[in-house]
């Protein structure tokens, strides 16, 4: 429970910061050219509100809504969520939106976008600015990388160093790795200690290499004891640190990653077991380990069933600790275009794997407040906090300049197309794509937070 507190307080100090700067960039440019704000808003506040107050000679009301699905800022003379027909059938006010010149209209809407990209790059620069850049570079994983029968047949081989591609160079082991194997026509490694270069086919699935059991590519974990749990399968063998396990169910295990295949492959099995007896027989696993002695020992152990899957109860050597680390400095001024270059990339890397949301895999990977709240750290850790707000501020960014109804982006598009053509989309238009746009909307958030449920009760 305590877990599940800190993940959801971090998710919602994040997005209470980004909505209401997000808001804000629409409050300030409605200001400037002299818009007239109704109502302010962090969170959404149908049937009633946690508290609003309204300043002395203030055209505005800012206040707290109890919905926590984000925020709103109500512009005079728009047709928007509030979806206030009302007073579009009025007279023209010149403090509203649609008697603004279009490009101002413009740059209002685009407000939220513009100080959500803007704030991603500032966390990011100010981030390598007081913590620097830490990370173990791919070149300096000296226990190499374990590969799945796809990347073998291309030429891979188990303990092979990745260090580039024709793309640029690995700087560590983390989704960009993946984005560039799966566009590269070449890959350069290092075999036992000799340089070498692979031909890829340059179309790889990116999603189909990250979900494969095993996966196209992971670090090589050599299996290593570290300590035993307390009344585990493990300690029950009498196992201790500097033991090593040789075989589990007659099959040979060299790495930590094979291991943990073969406890996979006894979730498997469990999983279509229909009798107690059966389940039994499943958990019932014959291991063969070599002690520090010298002694090798062949014996059978139940292994434990729990809600995060079959457990053999140690811990195994963690081997980042064997690596060294890469640290740069950054001071203020170098900060600011090395958090936009880093940005940016985040931000490409993020428009690139768009294209995956549209395929079947794609959809089940949606997720939402559930998956969202899944990336913080379950400790409150400032560093992990602002990474994880930057990023989320850069999707926020992206996903709100969509061309889509009731977003930022389909007020934008129809702003765009008024200014071409010179012809301004009637109001019934307009009130019917906003329907249209909110419909979508709340189809996705449906989608997405049904994905967590269907995960939650591993239905997915």
């Amino acid at each position: 429970m305590e877990v599940f507190l800190i993940k959801a307080l971090q998710l919602m100090l994040s997005l209470s910061i980004l909505v209401l700067l997000h808001e804000g960039g629409h409050f300030f440019f409605s200001k400037l050219f002299g818009v007239r704000v109704e109502k302010f808003y962090l969170f959404f506040d149908p049937w009633f509100h946690l508290f609003e107050f309204k300043p002395k000679n203030s055209d505005t009301t800012y206040g707290l809504g109890w919905l926590p699905l984000g925020g709103y800022c109500k512009i005079s003379g728009m047709i928007d969520e509030s979806f206030d027909t009302e007073q579009m059938k009025q007279p023209e006010q010149p403090y509203e939106f649609r008697s603004k010149p279009a490009w101002q209209r413009l740059l209002i809407m685009v407000g939220g976008v513009l100080v959500n990209f803007v704030l991603a790059l500032f966390i990011y620069s100010m981030i390598l600015f007081h913590w620097g850049d830490n990370y173990v570079a791919t070149r300096d994983m000296s226990y190499g990388m374990k590969f799945n029968t796809e990347a073998k047949a291309l030429g891979f081989q188990d303990k092979d160093i990745l260090v580039s591609t024709d793309l640029g160079e690995f700087k560590t082991f983390d989704g960009d790795l993946y984005r560039n194997l799966s566009e590269a026509k070449q890959v350069n490694i290092i075999r036992q200690g000799k340089p070498m270069t692979l031909n890829l086919p340059g179309d790889l699935d990116m999603l189909s290499m990250i979900k494969s059991s095993p996966r196209f590519v992971d670090m090589y974990v050599p299996l290593q004891i570290d300590s035993v749990m307390k009344d585990s399968p493990a300690s029950k063998l009498g196992l201790t640190k500097g033991d090593k396990i040789l075989a589990i169910n007659n099959k040979k295990v060299v790495s930590f990653n094979e291991f943990q295949i073969e406890l996979g492959r006894v979730e498997d099995v469990l999983a279509s077991a229909e009798t107690p007896q059966d389940s039994a027989r499943a958990l019932t696993a014959q291991v063969t380990y070599l002690k520090a002695s010298g002694d090798t020992v062949k014996s059978s152990v139940l292994l434990q069933s729990t809600e995060e899957g079959v457990k053999f109860g140690f811990y195994n050597h963690p081997v980042m600790l064997d690596y060294k680390m890469t640290h740069v400095n950054y001071g203020f001024f170098e900060s600011f275009p090395a958090g936009i270059k880093y940005g940016w990339n985040v931000l490409a890397g993020y428009v690139g794997d768009m294209k995956y949301v549209f395929s079947k895999e794609g959809a089940k990977s949606l997720g939402g407040f559930g998956a969202l709240g899944s990336l913080f750290p379950s400790v409150w850790d400032w560093h992990a906090f602002w990474l994880m707000t930057a990023f989320l501020s850069i999707i926020l960014a992206f996903m709100n300049i969509l061309p889509i109804p009731a977003l930022d982006g389909g007020h934008v598009f129809f702003l765009l197309y008024e200014i071409i053509t010179g012809r301004k989309p009637g109001d019934k238009f307009m009130e019917r794509a906003e329907y249209i746009g909110f419909g979508i909307l709340i189809l996705l958030l449906v989608v997405a937070n049904l994905n967590d449920v269907l995960r939650l009760f591993g239905i997915m």
